[in-house]
């Protein structure tokens, strides 16, 4: 269930994932029903009571799958899917009400009578509303999250060499005029000034750690102090010194 383009386009496919996902969400709604003791349940052993609820929710979870997608063929709701969900909530109450009313057949101490039937009726309504509200709400959350644009990937792997295309980075070494990159396909240099390559490094966790050297997170192995200094090992087995101008700010973020 997409968001404001839901009139536009057909509903999703009936899928088995579709149906998995509908009888996961409804699993946790016959469990809390069975935790108030719904519908007079109370009397009923709490084993007994969960598999009730859950086989209702259930149920109600595949009626409203149906009624919702029948309703969102009426081209009158203009796409509005919580009007759509209202209307649906509605549509499958009947059913659902003759399904929860038949099935205290199967509680201690037989079935409701049927001048009950209004009030399950009632209850069904609050409980079909609520459950397709609930469905809508996830479904929304699950198109905006699948919809978010990704992140585009940090300006400077677009400079890698071909042969180090789609590398990690491990790390970047100034070597006068040049770059050298420390890479999980091996090394090569580019011809390009260590500031410009940190500016454009933004994205990936990493730091310059030297005047000569920035490093990714990833790339750490392990570390070392000497000589009031301390001493990076990359994975390529590559020992980058940490210069006292960084020391304070990697120490900070626990590389060291």
């Amino acid at each position: 269930m997409r968001g404001p383009t839901v009139a536009e386009t057909p509903a999703d496919p009936l899928t088995g994932r579709v149906l998995l996902r509908a009888l996961a969400t409804s699993t946790v709604v016959g469990l809390f029903m069975s935790y108030v003791r719904a519908f007079g349940s109370g009397d009923a052993p709490f084993l007994a009571r969960t598999a009730y609820m859950t086989v209702l929710a259930w149920i109600g979870a595949l009626l409203g799958v149906a009624s919702f997608r029948l309703v969102r063929r009426l081209s009158w709701t203009g796409g509005r899917v919580w009007l759509q969900a209202a209307l649906s909530g509605a549509a499958m109450t009947p059913p659902m009400t003759l399904v929860v009313w038949g099935a205290t057949r199967f509680l201690p101490g037989g079935g409701a009578p049927v001048r009950h039937l209004p009030g399950y009726a009632f209850n069904s309504l609050i409980m079909c509303l609520g459950m397709t509200a609930l469905a809508v709400w996830v479904g929304r959350r699950r198109a905006v999250a699948a919809d978010a644009p990704a992140a585009a990937p940090p300006r400077f792997l677009e400079r890698l060499p071909p042969k180090l295309a789609g590398a990690e980075l491990w790390a970047v070494e100034a070597e006068d005029h040049y770059l050298r990159l420390h890479t999980s396909k091996g090394q090569d240099l580019i011809l390009m000034r260590l500031a410009d390559a940190v500016a454009e490094l933004d994205g990936i966790e990493g730091a310059q750690v030297h005047r000569s050297w920035w490093v990714s997170r990833e790339a750490v192995v392990g570390a070392e102090r000497g000589d009031g200094r301390a001493i990076l090992t990359l994975k390529d087995g590559s020992k980058v010194p940490v210069s006292r101008t960084y020391a304070k700010a990697i120490r900070e973020r626990g590389w060291i």
